[in-house]
């Protein structure tokens, strides 16, 4: 190496609010412009040391710690993708968002997400959570990161982390299913028995009708979801409490199909049998709610955090008389 290339090697110190997180995805942060390939290059070659020593991209990183920055391309390659610019989130957007912070300290936000917003983009969808998450920064100089995802047309409670190490040891309380989630929703019909265990594997469905799940047997990944009857209208319907055990896309949508007793406005896996006739009007949207998130704080402690019924849900409760005052934990005592 040249006297003027050893000028350009840098030093730079891992961050208090950086620790845990992978050593890829610091470079991602701080140098968006390296490719993964010219990583691994600099990695497997031991340009790149964490504490003067070699380093693998899944290092997790600590606070303190010393990364050795090695030259860098000044110009990325023909192939490299440029971040693209966030759209603005006018005003209006923003204080609503913010208006529907549940909890928020130095390292977690929750949110209560309204129903019909995604939380990611993907085809056609244009407006999402995480093209927002700019107006939940508040004080903080950085915006904060999703650590799991709800369906668009549910609603609740959704973590957010205010820091990288925060973001770490919150995914890897969802992972290792430390995260208690608690699920309200209305059931056409009432399960039998009034409380259990369902262990159906899914998978997703072939077809063009978008993003579809289905039960398969064979192909299937393992889900576990265990469920409870609070109150039931007669046979026609019933305030159920949801526990998901493993978080499969439409879990619980596919598995109370697969009782025969589908989510109230369900029509994606249920047709026109996810709407009551004669039950008034009510809305023709997914009654499926996140009421409930009871997990570990980074910093040690709980977080237990309680959404409130969603507007689109009160009708039901309203007809039914459904009691929505409930804050014990359904599961705390219940055996399978």
């Amino acid at each position: 190496m040249s006297e003027s290339e050893k000028k350009q090697v840098e030093t730079r110190l891992v961050g208090d609010d950086e620790g845990e997180v992978r050593l890829d995805r610091w470079f991602k942060r701080h140098y968006p412009l390296l490719s993964h390939i010219q990583l691994q290059k600099l990695l497997r070659t031991g340009q790149v040391r964490v504490d003067g020593k070699r380093a693998e991209a899944s290092t997790r990183l600590l606070p303190g710690q010393s990364v050795r920055i090695p030259p860098l391309p000044d110009a990325p390659p023909p192939d490299a993708v440029r971040p693209k610019a966030r759209p603005e989130v006018d005003e209006r957007a923003a204080k609503e968002l913010r208006a529907r912070v549940l909890f928020r300290d130095h390292d977690v936000i929750v949110l209560d997400k309204p129903a019909g917003l995604a939380t990611q983009g993907g085809t056609n969808q244009v407006k999402h959570l995480d093209a927002m998450l700019d107006a939940l920064k508040f004080e903080a100089e950085g915006r904060p990161k999703l650590v799991h995802r709800l369906d668009k047309d549910t609603s609740g409670c959704l973590v957010l982390a205010r820091s990288a190490a925060a973001a770490a040891k919150l995914t890897a309380a969802f992972r290792s299913r430390e995260a208690r989630k608690i699920y309200w929703a209305v059931t056409v019909g009432v399960p039998k028995p009034m409380k259990g265990r369902i262990d159906l594997p899914v998978a997703k469905e072939a077809g063009t009708r978008g993003e579809r799940m289905t039960v398969d047997e064979d192909e299937g990944v393992h889900a576990i979801t265990y469920y409870t009857v609070l109150e039931h209208a007669h046979k026609q319907a019933a305030f159920v409490a949801l526990w998901p055990r493993t978080g499969r896309t439409h879990q619980l949508r596919v598995h109370m199909a697969a009782l025969g007793t589908p989510i109230l406005g369900d029509g994606k896996y249920a047709g026109q049998g996810a709407f009551l006739e004669g039950a008034g009007d009510l809305p023709r949207q997914l009654h499926l709610h996140a009421r409930r998130i009871i997990l570990p704080h980074p910093r040690g402690g709980v977080i237990d955090v309680t959404a409130p019924l969603p507007k689109h849900m009160r009708p039901a409760w309203d007809y039914f008389g459904f009691e929505d005052k409930r804050k014990d934990d359904p599961f705390a005592e219940l055996e399978f």
